[in-house]
Protein backbone atom coordinates (compact mmCIF):
# COMPACT_ATOMS: atom_id res chain seq x y z
CA UNK A 1 0.00 0.00 0.00
CA UNK A 2 2.64 2.42 0.55
CA UNK A 3 3.56 2.78 -3.67
CA UNK A 4 -0.15 3.18 -3.56
CA UNK A 5 0.09 5.84 -1.14
CA UNK A 6 3.46 7.69 -1.49
CA UNK A 7 4.61 9.85 1.31
CA UNK A 8 4.45 13.65 0.32
CA UNK A 9 6.24 16.95 1.58
CA UNK A 10 5.19 17.65 4.94
CA UNK A 11 4.34 21.19 3.80
CA UNK A 12 1.27 19.32 2.76
CA UNK A 13 -0.36 17.35 5.54
CA UNK A 14 -2.54 18.14 7.70
CA UNK A 15 -3.68 16.99 11.46
CA UNK A 16 -6.48 15.50 13.18
CA UNK A 17 -6.10 14.87 16.58
CA UNK A 18 -8.62 14.25 19.95
CA UNK A 19 -5.94 14.39 22.90
CA UNK A 20 -5.39 10.71 23.12
CA UNK A 21 -3.87 10.34 19.45
CA UNK A 22 -3.26 12.32 16.00
CA UNK A 23 -3.78 11.24 12.50
CA UNK A 24 -1.48 13.00 9.98
CA UNK A 25 -4.05 13.27 6.44
CA UNK A 26 -2.35 14.11 3.52
CA UNK A 27 -3.27 15.83 0.48
CA UNK A 28 -4.47 12.32 -1.69
CA UNK A 29 -6.96 11.79 1.25
CA UNK A 30 -4.77 9.33 2.72
CA UNK A 31 -4.62 8.74 6.25
CA UNK A 32 -1.11 8.17 6.41
CA UNK A 33 -0.28 7.48 10.05
CA UNK A 34 -2.55 7.18 13.16
CA UNK A 35 -1.39 5.35 16.63
CA UNK A 36 -3.95 3.93 18.81
CA UNK A 37 -4.52 3.53 21.56
CA UNK A 38 -2.70 6.65 22.10
CA UNK A 39 0.33 8.71 20.83
CA UNK A 40 3.03 6.50 21.30
CA UNK A 41 1.32 3.35 20.94
CA UNK A 42 2.08 0.98 17.38
CA UNK A 43 0.84 2.58 14.34
CA UNK A 44 -2.46 1.53 12.71
CA UNK A 45 -1.75 3.59 9.59
CA UNK A 46 2.36 3.70 9.17
CA UNK A 47 2.32 4.72 5.01
CA UNK A 48 4.21 7.73 6.01
CA UNK A 49 7.09 6.05 7.48
CA UNK A 50 6.66 2.89 4.82
CA UNK A 51 4.85 0.39 6.93
CA UNK A 52 1.24 -0.84 5.66
CA UNK A 53 -1.52 0.55 6.77
CA UNK A 54 -3.67 3.22 5.08
CA UNK A 55 -6.97 4.76 4.96
CA UNK A 56 -7.77 7.01 1.75
CA UNK A 57 -10.84 8.56 0.08
CA UNK A 58 -9.07 9.85 -3.41
CA UNK A 59 -11.02 11.54 -6.67
CA UNK A 60 -10.36 9.09 -9.37
CA UNK A 61 -9.90 11.83 -12.16
CA UNK A 62 -6.83 13.96 -11.75
CA UNK A 63 -6.91 16.80 -9.47
CA UNK A 64 -5.71 19.64 -7.81
CA UNK A 65 -5.69 19.78 -4.00
CA UNK A 66 -6.62 22.22 -0.71
CA UNK A 67 -7.96 22.30 2.57
CA UNK A 68 -8.36 24.25 5.51
CA UNK A 69 -9.05 24.43 9.39
CA UNK A 70 -12.42 25.18 10.38
CA UNK A 71 -11.92 28.45 12.57
CA UNK A 72 -11.04 27.58 16.39
CA UNK A 73 -10.89 23.69 15.20
CA UNK A 74 -8.80 20.60 14.56
CA UNK A 75 -11.84 19.76 11.71
CA UNK A 76 -10.01 19.31 8.44
CA UNK A 77 -12.11 20.11 4.92
CA UNK A 78 -9.72 18.24 2.18
CA UNK A 79 -10.41 20.19 -0.86
CA UNK A 80 -10.03 18.82 -4.82
CA UNK A 81 -11.01 20.64 -7.85
CA UNK A 82 -11.77 17.98 -10.59
CA UNK A 83 -12.00 18.25 -14.75
CA UNK A 84 -15.65 17.52 -13.44
CA UNK A 85 -15.86 19.91 -10.12
CA UNK A 86 -15.20 20.39 -6.65
CA UNK A 87 -15.44 17.55 -4.07
CA UNK A 88 -15.24 17.91 -0.07
CA UNK A 89 -13.75 15.87 2.92
CA UNK A 90 -14.78 17.04 6.20
CA UNK A 91 -12.67 15.34 8.63
CA UNK A 92 -11.72 15.00 12.23
CA UNK A 93 -11.32 12.72 15.45
CA UNK A 94 -14.15 12.78 17.56
CA UNK A 95 -13.63 15.12 20.32
CA UNK A 96 -12.48 15.48 23.14
CA UNK A 97 -11.20 11.59 22.28
CA UNK A 98 -12.00 8.73 24.45
CA UNK A 99 -8.86 6.98 25.76
CA UNK A 100 -10.05 3.71 24.86
CA UNK A 101 -11.50 4.31 21.38
CA UNK A 102 -11.09 6.27 18.40
CA UNK A 103 -13.94 7.88 16.03
CA UNK A 104 -12.49 9.01 13.05
CA UNK A 105 -15.50 11.19 11.10
CA UNK A 106 -15.06 11.83 7.55
CA UNK A 107 -17.84 13.31 5.78
CA UNK A 108 -17.82 13.68 1.89
CA UNK A 109 -20.01 16.23 -0.25
CA UNK A 110 -19.86 16.74 -3.68
CA UNK A 111 -19.51 20.70 -3.45
CA UNK A 112 -19.90 21.20 -7.24
CA UNK A 113 -21.02 18.73 -9.74
CA UNK A 114 -20.63 14.90 -9.31
CA UNK A 115 -17.84 13.35 -7.92
CA UNK A 116 -15.92 9.89 -8.18
CA UNK A 117 -13.41 8.88 -5.41
CA UNK A 118 -12.05 5.81 -4.71
CA UNK A 119 -12.53 4.29 -1.48
CA UNK A 120 -9.63 2.25 0.49
CA UNK A 121 -9.66 0.82 4.42
CA UNK A 122 -6.36 -1.25 4.90
CA UNK A 123 -5.62 -0.89 8.70
CA UNK A 124 -2.50 -2.72 9.98
CA UNK A 125 -1.78 -2.56 13.65
CA UNK A 126 2.09 -2.91 14.74
CA UNK A 127 3.30 -0.11 12.38
CA UNK A 128 1.86 -2.47 9.70
CA UNK A 129 2.83 -5.58 10.56
CA UNK A 130 0.16 -6.90 11.83
CA UNK A 131 -2.57 -8.75 9.28
CA UNK A 132 -5.95 -8.18 8.49
CA UNK A 133 -8.23 -10.55 10.31
CA UNK A 134 -12.30 -11.61 10.86
CA UNK A 135 -13.20 -8.96 8.08
CA UNK A 136 -17.38 -9.15 7.41
CA UNK A 137 -20.11 -7.23 7.24
CA UNK A 138 -23.25 -7.56 9.24
CA UNK A 139 -26.32 -4.92 8.96
CA UNK A 140 -24.27 -2.46 6.53
CA UNK A 141 -21.01 -2.16 9.63
CA UNK A 142 -17.71 -3.89 8.52
CA UNK A 143 -16.15 -5.96 11.69
CA UNK A 144 -12.75 -6.56 11.43
CA UNK A 145 -9.57 -6.68 13.89
CA UNK A 146 -5.70 -6.03 13.63
CA UNK A 147 -3.58 -7.09 16.32
CA UNK A 148 -5.12 -6.59 19.38
CA UNK A 149 -7.60 -3.54 17.65
CA UNK A 150 -10.84 -4.55 17.13
CA UNK A 151 -12.49 -2.14 14.28
CA UNK A 152 -16.21 -1.13 12.96
CA UNK A 153 -16.75 0.72 9.96
CA UNK A 154 -19.97 2.09 8.84
CA UNK A 155 -21.10 3.93 5.69
CA UNK A 156 -19.56 1.68 3.18
CA UNK A 157 -21.29 -1.51 3.40
CA UNK A 158 -20.80 -1.74 -0.80
CA UNK A 159 -16.68 -2.15 -0.36
CA UNK A 160 -15.08 -5.21 -0.81
CA UNK A 161 -12.19 -7.12 0.55
CA UNK A 162 -9.11 -7.88 -1.68
CA UNK A 163 -5.79 -7.48 -0.69
CA UNK A 164 -5.67 -4.10 -0.29
CA UNK A 165 -8.45 -4.20 2.12
CA UNK A 166 -12.22 -2.98 1.93
CA UNK A 167 -12.20 -0.84 -1.39
CA UNK A 168 -14.82 0.84 -2.86
CA UNK A 169 -15.88 3.32 -5.82
CA UNK A 170 -17.80 5.82 -4.61
CA UNK A 171 -20.30 8.15 -7.17
CA UNK A 172 -21.63 11.05 -5.54
CA UNK A 173 -24.12 13.46 -7.49
CA UNK A 174 -23.99 17.14 -7.10
CA UNK A 175 -24.97 18.27 -3.21
CA UNK A 176 -25.32 15.05 -2.26
CA UNK A 177 -22.82 13.85 0.83
CA UNK A 178 -21.39 10.59 2.49
CA UNK A 179 -20.84 9.57 6.30
CA UNK A 180 -18.26 7.39 6.63
CA UNK A 181 -17.12 6.28 10.70
CA UNK A 182 -14.24 4.12 11.43
CA UNK A 183 -13.98 3.08 15.40
CA UNK A 184 -10.85 1.40 16.65
CA UNK A 185 -11.04 0.14 20.19
CA UNK A 186 -8.44 -2.31 22.18
CA UNK A 187 -11.12 -4.04 23.73
CA UNK A 188 -14.79 -4.81 23.06
CA UNK A 189 -16.24 -1.57 21.49
CA UNK A 190 -19.61 -0.57 23.04
CA UNK A 191 -22.93 -1.83 21.52
CA UNK A 192 -23.81 1.08 20.44
CA UNK A 193 -21.78 2.34 16.96
CA UNK A 194 -21.66 6.23 17.13
CA UNK A 195 -24.16 8.21 14.96
CA UNK A 196 -22.31 10.63 12.60
CA UNK A 197 -24.56 13.66 13.01
CA UNK A 198 -24.41 13.21 16.69
CA UNK A 199 -20.20 13.25 16.72
CA UNK A 200 -20.18 15.73 14.53
CA UNK A 201 -22.22 18.35 16.67
CA UNK A 202 -20.64 17.24 19.84
CA UNK A 203 -17.34 17.60 18.37
CA UNK A 204 -17.61 20.76 17.08
CA UNK A 205 -19.32 22.24 20.26
CA UNK A 206 -16.49 20.50 21.92
CA UNK A 207 -13.70 22.82 20.31
CA UNK A 208 -15.67 25.83 20.18
CA UNK A 209 -15.97 25.35 24.15
CA UNK A 210 -12.21 24.45 24.37
CA UNK A 211 -10.60 26.96 22.14
CA UNK A 212 -11.11 30.52 23.03
CA UNK A 213 -11.50 33.80 20.96
CA UNK A 214 -8.02 35.00 21.86
CA UNK A 215 -9.15 38.27 21.09
CA UNK A 216 -6.22 40.42 22.79
CA UNK A 217 -3.51 38.91 20.25
CA UNK A 218 -2.30 39.88 16.51
CA UNK A 219 -2.65 37.46 14.23
CA UNK A 220 -5.62 35.93 16.06
CA UNK A 221 -6.49 33.02 13.54
CA UNK A 222 -3.00 31.52 13.79
CA UNK A 223 -3.18 32.06 17.44
CA UNK A 224 -6.19 30.07 17.81
CA UNK A 225 -5.01 27.35 15.37
CA UNK A 226 -1.92 26.82 17.37
CA UNK A 227 -3.97 26.27 20.41
CA UNK A 228 -6.22 23.75 19.21
CA UNK A 229 -2.97 22.64 18.04
CA UNK A 230 -2.01 22.22 21.66
CA UNK A 231 -5.08 21.52 23.11
CA UNK A 232 -5.76 18.69 20.82
CA UNK A 233 -2.15 17.35 21.19
CA UNK A 234 -3.11 17.32 25.16
CA UNK A 235 -4.40 14.23 27.12
CA UNK A 236 -7.07 14.46 29.58
CA UNK A 237 -4.62 13.93 32.06
CA UNK A 238 -2.46 16.66 31.30
CA UNK A 239 -0.06 15.35 29.14
CA UNK A 240 0.89 17.15 25.75
CA UNK A 241 3.05 14.81 23.56
CA UNK A 242 6.32 16.94 21.86
CA UNK A 243 4.89 15.90 18.15
CA UNK A 244 2.82 13.52 16.79
CA UNK A 245 4.84 11.93 14.34
CA UNK A 246 8.65 9.82 14.76
CA UNK A 247 11.55 9.40 12.77
CA UNK A 248 10.76 12.68 10.12
CA UNK A 249 14.21 13.89 9.31
CA UNK A 250 15.76 17.09 10.40
CA UNK A 251 18.40 16.82 7.78
CA UNK A 252 18.38 13.93 4.75
CA UNK A 253 20.47 11.13 5.36
CA UNK A 254 21.91 12.73 8.41
CA UNK A 255 20.23 10.61 11.23
CA UNK A 256 18.33 12.99 13.38
CA UNK A 257 16.06 11.66 13.39
CA UNK A 258 13.59 11.32 16.71
CA UNK A 259 10.57 9.81 18.06
CA UNK A 260 8.82 12.69 19.83
CA UNK A 261 5.39 10.88 20.95
CA UNK A 262 6.41 11.84 24.42
CA UNK A 263 5.50 14.79 27.11
CA UNK A 264 8.80 17.16 27.46
CA UNK A 265 8.86 18.95 30.40
CA UNK A 266 10.76 21.73 28.79
CA UNK A 267 7.85 21.61 26.01
CA UNK A 268 4.91 20.97 28.57
CA UNK A 269 6.32 24.32 30.28
CA UNK A 270 6.14 26.33 27.71
CA UNK A 271 2.81 25.39 26.75
CA UNK A 272 1.48 26.38 30.02
CA UNK A 273 3.55 29.65 30.19
CA UNK A 274 1.85 30.74 26.25
CA UNK A 275 -1.65 29.53 28.02
CA UNK A 276 -0.95 31.55 30.79
CA UNK A 277 -0.05 34.50 28.54
CA UNK A 278 -3.55 34.31 26.48
CA UNK A 279 -5.52 33.55 29.73
CA UNK A 280 -6.21 30.34 28.60
CA UNK A 281 -6.50 28.47 32.11
CA UNK A 282 -7.39 24.84 30.83
CA UNK A 283 -4.29 24.02 28.92
CA UNK A 284 -2.08 26.08 32.05
CA UNK A 285 -3.77 23.67 34.83
CA UNK A 286 -3.45 20.68 32.11
CA UNK A 287 0.66 21.35 32.16
CA UNK A 288 0.53 22.15 35.99
CA UNK A 289 -0.73 19.26 36.58
CA UNK A 290 1.33 17.06 34.51
CA UNK A 291 4.57 18.63 35.90
CA UNK A 292 3.51 18.69 39.73
CA UNK A 293 2.80 14.97 39.30
CA UNK A 294 6.13 13.85 37.58
CA UNK A 295 8.00 16.21 40.32
CA UNK A 296 6.43 15.02 43.24
CA UNK A 297 7.12 11.31 42.38
CA UNK A 298 10.35 11.46 41.02
CA UNK A 299 12.06 14.94 42.71
CA UNK A 300 15.40 15.78 41.71
CA UNK A 301 15.37 12.45 39.63
CA UNK A 302 13.25 14.11 37.24
CA UNK A 303 13.12 13.16 33.55
CA UNK A 304 13.38 15.08 30.96
CA UNK A 305 10.43 13.23 29.05
CA UNK A 306 8.00 10.59 29.97
CA UNK A 307 4.97 8.74 28.49
CA UNK A 308 1.44 10.09 28.59
CA UNK A 309 0.56 8.18 31.34
CA UNK A 310 3.28 9.79 33.36
CA UNK A 311 5.85 6.33 32.81
CA UNK A 312 9.12 6.31 31.36
CA UNK A 313 9.65 6.97 28.02
CA UNK A 314 11.01 3.08 25.57
CA UNK A 315 14.28 3.03 24.94
CA UNK A 316 15.01 3.63 21.24
CA UNK A 317 15.07 1.13 18.68
CA UNK A 318 14.12 0.02 15.01
CA UNK A 319 11.16 -1.16 13.13
CA UNK A 320 12.73 -2.75 10.22
CA UNK A 321 10.59 -0.38 8.26
CA UNK A 322 12.39 2.37 4.86
CA UNK A 323 11.10 5.47 7.11
CA UNK A 324 10.21 8.57 5.75
CA UNK A 325 12.57 9.30 3.04
CA UNK A 326 15.73 10.59 4.15
CA UNK A 327 14.88 9.16 7.42
CA UNK A 328 14.85 6.73 9.54
CA UNK A 329 12.20 3.65 11.70
CA UNK A 330 13.03 4.61 15.32
CA UNK A 331 10.66 4.34 18.32
CA UNK A 332 11.66 5.55 21.58
CA UNK A 333 14.58 8.04 22.55
CA UNK A 334 17.92 8.27 24.23
CA UNK A 335 16.14 11.23 26.61
CA UNK A 336 15.23 8.66 28.87
CA UNK A 337 19.23 8.57 29.96
CA UNK A 338 19.50 11.97 30.40
CA UNK A 339 19.67 14.93 33.35
CA UNK A 340 18.52 18.90 31.86
CA UNK A 341 18.85 20.91 34.66
CA UNK A 342 16.78 23.09 32.40
CA UNK A 343 13.83 21.41 33.11
CA UNK A 344 13.65 22.14 36.24
CA UNK A 345 13.72 26.11 35.98
CA UNK A 346 10.95 25.69 33.15
CA UNK A 347 8.85 23.92 35.32
CA UNK A 348 9.26 26.80 38.02
CA UNK A 349 8.66 29.66 35.03
CA UNK A 350 5.06 27.68 34.49
CA UNK A 351 4.28 27.69 38.35
CA UNK A 352 5.16 30.96 38.54
CA UNK A 353 2.77 31.93 36.05
CA UNK A 354 0.10 29.92 37.27
CA UNK A 355 0.40 31.71 40.71
CA UNK A 356 0.00 34.89 39.17
CA UNK A 357 -3.20 33.75 38.48
CA UNK A 358 -3.89 32.38 41.95
CA UNK A 359 -3.91 28.76 40.25
CA UNK A 360 -1.31 26.71 42.55
CA UNK A 361 -2.76 24.35 44.82
CA UNK A 362 -1.55 23.29 47.66
CA UNK A 363 0.39 19.75 45.60
CA UNK A 364 1.59 22.49 43.25
CA UNK A 365 3.54 24.11 45.66
CA UNK A 366 5.33 21.33 46.87
CA UNK A 367 6.76 20.38 43.96
CA UNK A 368 7.86 24.33 43.83
CA UNK A 369 9.53 23.24 46.80
CA UNK A 370 10.82 20.03 45.21
CA UNK A 371 12.35 21.21 42.38
CA UNK A 372 13.78 24.51 44.27
CA UNK A 373 15.30 21.95 46.44
CA UNK A 374 16.62 20.15 43.46
CA UNK A 375 18.45 23.18 41.41
CA UNK A 376 20.48 23.61 45.18
CA UNK A 377 21.69 20.15 44.91
CA UNK A 378 22.03 19.62 41.13
CA UNK A 379 22.82 23.03 39.52
CA UNK A 380 26.67 22.41 39.56
CA UNK A 381 26.30 19.23 37.58
CA UNK A 382 26.79 18.80 33.62
CA UNK A 383 23.55 18.44 31.77
CA UNK A 384 22.76 17.17 28.24
CA UNK A 385 21.22 21.02 28.19
CA UNK A 386 17.72 21.97 25.48
CA UNK A 387 19.73 20.74 22.81
CA UNK A 388 20.05 17.37 24.27
CA UNK A 389 24.01 17.24 23.54
CA UNK A 390 26.69 15.50 25.81
CA UNK A 391 26.83 16.71 29.46
CA UNK A 392 28.29 19.85 29.85
CA UNK A 393 27.68 23.05 31.94
CA UNK A 394 25.23 24.75 30.02
CA UNK A 395 24.95 28.49 30.47
CA UNK A 396 21.38 28.38 28.92
CA UNK A 397 20.26 25.72 31.64
CA UNK A 398 21.70 27.55 34.61
CA UNK A 399 20.23 30.62 33.01
CA UNK A 400 17.01 29.49 32.81
CA UNK A 401 17.01 28.02 36.36
CA UNK A 402 18.38 31.70 37.72
CA UNK A 403 14.60 33.30 35.77
CA UNK A 404 12.72 30.24 37.29
CA UNK A 405 13.67 31.13 41.14
CA UNK A 406 13.50 34.56 40.70
CA UNK A 407 10.04 34.65 38.78
CA UNK A 408 8.81 32.26 41.84
CA UNK A 409 9.76 34.83 44.47
CA UNK A 410 8.18 37.39 42.87
CA UNK A 411 4.90 35.98 41.76
CA UNK A 412 5.21 34.94 46.07
CA UNK A 413 6.96 37.64 47.54
CA UNK A 414 5.62 36.60 50.90
CA UNK A 415 6.35 32.64 50.40
CA UNK A 416 8.83 31.37 52.70
CA UNK A 417 10.27 29.97 50.03
CA UNK A 418 10.51 33.29 48.05
CA UNK A 419 14.31 34.40 50.17
CA UNK A 420 15.56 31.41 49.18
CA UNK A 421 14.49 31.24 45.87
CA UNK A 422 16.64 34.84 45.55
CA UNK A 423 19.30 33.87 47.51
CA UNK A 424 20.15 31.04 45.15
CA UNK A 425 19.53 32.64 41.89
CA UNK A 426 22.06 35.19 42.82
CA UNK A 427 24.80 32.23 43.42
CA UNK A 428 23.58 30.91 40.30
CA UNK A 429 24.18 33.54 38.51
CA UNK A 430 27.21 34.83 40.09
CA UNK A 431 29.02 31.25 39.52
CA UNK A 432 27.57 31.51 35.78
CA UNK A 433 29.14 35.29 35.04
CA UNK A 434 32.55 33.75 36.21
CA UNK A 435 32.32 31.02 33.69
CA UNK A 436 29.71 31.74 30.96
CA UNK A 437 30.17 34.88 29.72
CA UNK A 438 32.39 35.69 27.00
CA UNK A 439 34.97 37.82 26.40
CA UNK A 440 32.92 40.33 24.54
CA UNK A 441 30.62 40.09 26.90
CA UNK A 442 27.71 38.21 25.82
CA UNK A 443 26.83 34.80 27.21
CA UNK A 444 28.42 31.91 25.49
CA UNK A 445 27.43 28.20 25.12
CA UNK A 446 29.22 26.65 28.44
CA UNK A 447 32.25 26.96 29.83
CA UNK A 448 34.73 24.95 27.12
CA UNK A 449 32.71 26.48 23.96
CA UNK A 450 32.48 30.62 23.56
CA UNK A 451 30.42 30.21 20.23
CA UNK A 452 26.85 32.09 21.14
CA UNK A 453 23.77 30.25 21.16
CA UNK A 454 19.75 31.37 20.68
CA UNK A 455 18.32 29.74 23.07
CA UNK A 456 20.74 31.89 25.76
CA UNK A 457 17.93 34.54 24.98
CA UNK A 458 14.90 32.96 26.94
CA UNK A 459 16.43 32.75 30.05
CA UNK A 460 16.41 36.83 29.93
CA UNK A 461 13.49 37.34 28.06
CA UNK A 462 12.18 35.40 30.72
CA UNK A 463 13.57 37.34 33.66
CA UNK A 464 16.81 36.06 34.32
CA UNK A 465 17.85 39.71 33.65
CA UNK A 466 16.76 42.63 33.24
CA UNK A 467 16.45 43.68 29.32
CA UNK A 468 19.05 46.92 29.74
CA UNK A 469 22.06 44.71 31.27
CA UNK A 470 24.69 44.42 29.26
CA UNK A 471 24.79 40.84 29.29
CA UNK A 472 21.30 40.78 27.83
CA UNK A 473 22.01 43.34 25.02
CA UNK A 474 25.59 41.97 23.99
CA UNK A 475 23.96 38.24 23.52
CA UNK A 476 21.07 39.65 21.63
CA UNK A 477 23.46 41.27 19.25
CA UNK A 478 25.63 38.58 19.09
CA UNK A 479 23.08 36.26 18.04
CA UNK A 480 21.46 38.96 15.14
CA UNK A 481 25.21 39.01 13.66
CA UNK A 482 26.39 35.34 14.03
CA UNK A 483 23.06 33.46 14.08
CA UNK A 484 20.73 34.85 11.98
CA UNK A 485 19.61 35.31 8.33
CA UNK A 486 16.53 37.05 6.76
CA UNK A 487 15.01 37.40 9.83
CA UNK A 488 15.52 33.95 10.31
CA UNK A 489 17.57 32.13 13.26
CA UNK A 490 19.59 28.95 13.54
CA UNK A 491 20.66 27.51 17.06
CA UNK A 492 24.14 27.68 16.98
CA UNK A 493 27.15 27.07 14.38
CA UNK A 494 28.25 23.62 14.05
CA UNK A 495 31.00 24.79 12.57
CA UNK A 496 32.31 26.32 9.66
CA UNK A 497 29.48 25.86 7.10
CA UNK A 498 26.90 28.68 6.30
CA UNK A 499 24.32 28.05 9.19
CA UNK A 500 21.70 26.57 6.08
CA UNK A 501 23.80 23.70 5.07
CA UNK A 502 24.11 22.55 8.64
CA UNK A 503 20.54 22.76 9.61
CA UNK A 504 17.23 24.21 8.89
CA UNK A 505 16.55 27.36 10.83
CA UNK A 506 15.06 26.86 14.32
CA UNK A 507 11.38 28.14 14.36
CA UNK A 508 11.40 28.26 18.03
CA UNK A 509 14.55 30.78 17.49
CA UNK A 510 12.68 32.65 15.30
CA UNK A 511 9.86 33.43 18.15
CA UNK A 512 12.34 34.36 20.59
CA UNK A 513 14.36 36.36 18.73
CA UNK A 514 11.15 38.69 18.47
CA UNK A 515 10.23 38.53 22.29
CA UNK A 516 14.17 39.54 22.91
CA UNK A 517 13.19 42.19 20.68
CA UNK A 518 9.88 43.26 21.79
CA UNK A 519 11.60 42.99 25.67
CA UNK A 520 14.58 45.91 24.19
CA UNK A 521 11.41 48.17 23.21
CA UNK A 522 9.88 48.01 26.31
CA UNK A 523 13.14 48.80 28.35
CA UNK A 524 14.12 51.75 26.16
CA UNK A 525 11.38 53.69 25.08
CA UNK A 526 12.97 55.92 23.31
CA UNK A 527 13.57 53.33 20.60
CA UNK A 528 10.41 51.65 21.25
CA UNK A 529 8.59 51.85 17.65
CA UNK A 530 12.08 50.52 16.15
CA UNK A 531 12.42 47.93 18.56
CA UNK A 532 8.51 47.06 17.90
CA UNK A 533 8.87 47.13 14.09
CA UNK A 534 11.95 44.54 14.39
CA UNK A 535 9.79 42.10 16.98
CA UNK A 536 6.90 42.19 14.72
CA UNK A 537 8.97 41.26 11.19
CA UNK A 538 10.90 38.45 13.35
CA UNK A 539 7.23 37.25 14.33
CA UNK A 540 5.71 37.55 10.91
CA UNK A 541 8.62 35.89 8.97
CA UNK A 542 8.26 32.78 11.32
CA UNK A 543 4.60 33.10 11.42
CA UNK A 544 4.98 32.39 7.59
CA UNK A 545 7.36 29.17 8.14
CA UNK A 546 4.22 26.88 8.18
CA UNK A 547 3.00 24.09 5.92
CA UNK A 548 -0.27 24.40 4.06
CA UNK A 549 -2.32 23.88 6.45
CA UNK A 550 -0.75 26.10 9.13
CA UNK A 551 1.20 23.59 10.56
CA UNK A 552 4.54 24.07 12.07
CA UNK A 553 7.49 21.69 12.09
CA UNK A 554 10.73 22.15 14.14
CA UNK A 555 12.86 23.54 11.34
CA UNK A 556 12.33 25.02 8.10
CA UNK A 557 14.56 24.94 5.27
CA UNK A 558 14.54 28.74 4.05
CA UNK A 559 16.57 27.29 0.43
CA UNK A 560 13.84 24.96 -0.40
CA UNK A 561 11.17 26.54 1.55
CA UNK A 562 10.12 22.98 3.56
CA UNK A 563 9.53 21.95 6.91
CA UNK A 564 11.78 19.36 8.53
CA UNK A 565 11.22 17.25 11.40
CA UNK A 566 8.46 15.66 13.52
CA UNK A 567 5.39 17.21 12.86
CA UNK A 568 3.48 19.35 14.34
CA UNK A 569 6.12 20.65 16.64
CA UNK A 570 4.11 21.88 19.80
CA UNK A 571 6.67 23.75 21.23
CA UNK A 572 6.77 26.27 17.60
CA UNK A 573 3.30 26.72 18.07
CA UNK A 574 3.60 27.59 22.07
CA UNK A 575 5.86 29.81 21.24
CA UNK A 576 3.67 31.24 18.29
CA UNK A 577 0.83 31.47 20.44
CA UNK A 578 2.78 33.67 23.65
CA UNK A 579 4.54 35.67 21.14
CA UNK A 580 1.15 36.76 19.23
CA UNK A 581 -0.16 37.66 22.96
CA UNK A 582 3.04 39.52 24.19
CA UNK A 583 3.43 41.51 20.78
CA UNK A 584 -0.30 42.80 21.09
CA UNK A 585 0.43 44.27 24.98
CA UNK A 586 0.03 47.83 25.55
CA UNK A 587 3.62 49.28 26.35
CA UNK A 588 2.88 49.77 30.23
CA UNK A 589 1.99 45.85 30.71
CA UNK A 590 4.99 44.45 28.73
CA UNK A 591 7.59 41.89 30.06
CA UNK A 592 7.52 38.55 31.99
CA UNK A 593 6.75 40.27 35.16
CA UNK A 594 3.46 41.73 34.07
CA UNK A 595 0.00 39.88 35.57
CA UNK A 596 -1.22 37.54 32.59
CA UNK A 597 -4.76 37.89 31.36
CA UNK A 598 -7.59 37.16 33.71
Amino acid sequence: MSTLFPPHALHDYALLADGERGALIGPDGAVAWLCAPTWHDDAVFASLIGGKGVYAITPEERYVFGGYYEEGTLIWRSRWVTGDGVVECREALAFPGDPDRLVLLRQLHAVDGPARLRVVLDPRADYGRAGLEQVHERDGVWHMRSGGHRLRWQGMPSATVGEQGLTADLVLREGERRDLVLECSGGEPPRRLPEAGEAWRETEAAWHRSVPRLDGTIATTDARRSYAVLRGLTTRNGGMVAAATTSLPERAEEGRNYDYRYVWIRDQSYAGQAAAAVGAPELLDDAVRFVTERLLADGPGLAPAYTVHGGAVPEQGELDLPGYPGGFDRVGNHVREQFQLDCFGEALLLFAAAERLHRLDTASWKAVETAVRAVADRWREPDAGIWELDDHRWTHSRLTCVAGLRAVAAAAPRHPLSGTCVRLADTILAATTETGLHPRGHWQRAPHDPKVDAALLLPSVRGALPADDPRTRATLAACRRELTQDHFAYRFRHDDRPLEEAEGAFLLCGFVMALAEHRQGRADPAHEQGQAVSAHRWFERNRGACGASGLYAEEFDIAQRQLRGNLPQAFVHALLLETAARLAEPPQNRGPDREERT
